[in-house]
């Protein structure tokens, strides 16, 4: 009986943090990024769906690997308010973020070669080095480091 009116009015915040591991003032800061939606009582009361669990496991997840908040948010903003996503919602989020997902591990992998390239030639060549950048001829591709980035190196 009790599992059904905790269904009914929803989590309170401390049960939304007990069940996510989340402390209360990152779940409100979460809220406030807007991930997260809360319904007030009466006494004004913060009350969660259970399915903000999930959203909040999503969150933590994505944050791990590097996502900033407002890239989940824009994932997240795919999904419906105020109700539990059914199967096709989050799918269909799920691709969009296997894309961001996907765009990350080429560029890590890119690093990576690079990286490991250049740190094994001892730089004996280079017409070849990702770092070497004579006269900042990289300036012409854009800012950053863009030999690194995949841009054509070329030593005249």
């Amino acid at each position: 009986m009790q599992n059904r009116a905790l269904t009914k009015r929803g989590l309170s915040i401390g049960q939304l943090a007990e069940r996510t591991g989340l402390s209360v003032s990152a779940i409100r800061h979460y809220e406030s990024e807007g991930l997260v939606m809360s319904s007030r009582t009466p006494g004004g009361q913060r009350r969660f769906e259970r399915s903000d669990i999930r959203r909040l496991s999503f969150v933590m997840i994505a944050q791990e690997l590097g996502f900033s908040l407002a890239e989940i948010g824009v994932h997240l903003a795919q999904l419906p308010a105020g109700t539990a996503p059914d199967i096709t919602a989050w799918n269909r989020m799920a691709r969009g973020f296997r894309h961001d997902i996907d765009a990350r591990i080429a560029g890590l992998e890119l690093l990576r070669d690079r990286l490991d390239s250049c740190i094994g030639c001892g730089c004996l060549s280079l017409k070849k080095c990702a770092l070497y950048n004579p006269r900042d001829r990289a300036k012409r591709f854009g800012t950053g480091p863009r030999y690194l980035r995949g841009d054509p190196v070329s030593v005249d």
